[in-house]
């Protein structure tokens, strides 16, 4: 794991409650017990200590969080893409589809549906939206109730006239 990824699992691993914490519940996920507070301020001292971190680096980060069922690890890598999501590129639809397939609650499949996924489209050029689109009418046509649900909150956003990339 990168140093970035040990810094946020050990922090929000230090920030839990055993009050707080289960074992896998009906999504799946364990839970360390920490608040989404002090997820969000660990991703952000993560920021803090390293700086500089590109697309493929968030991108890499964003995996090795998502890589083991903790609810935690998941929602700081949604935190991530939050975070960076100007450095997001159209393709990487398909490794937010393949978060959202895994997501399992609709604790994680929000957020990235509504403060990821729909922001990136939005910023878009109109040819790489046009192929956003196609791959979002896929995701609300498809067996899996996440894709469905991320397709349909992901059109919610506020039209915000943003700047196209």
């Amino acid at each position: 794991m990168s140093d970035a990824g040990e810094f946020i699992d050990a922090g929000v691993q230090r920030e839990a409650s055993w009050e707080r914490a289960v074992d896998p519940g009906p999504d799946g996920l364990r839970r360390y017990g920490s608040s989404v507070g002090a997820v969000r301020g660990t991703v952000r001292d993560a920021f803090r200590r390293y700086r500089g971190l590109e697309h493929d680096a968030v991108l890499a980060l964003t995996s090795e969080l998502w890589a083991i069922p903790v609810f935690e690890r998941r929602l700081a890598a949604v935190v991530v893409l939050q975070t960076k999501l100007p450095l997001l590129v159209a393709s990487d639809l398909t490794r937010l589809e393949g978060f959202l397939r895994e997501a399992g609650t609709r604790e994680l499949v929000d957020p990235l549906a509504h403060d990821v996924v729909g922001p990136l489209i939005e910023g878009l050029t109109r040819r790489d939206a046009d192929r956003a689109a196609t791959i979002v009418a896929r995701w609300a046509a498809d067996v899996d109730p996440w894709l469905g649900r991320a397709a349909q909150l992901s059109a919610l956003r506020p039209s915000s006239s943003p700047m196209k990339r």
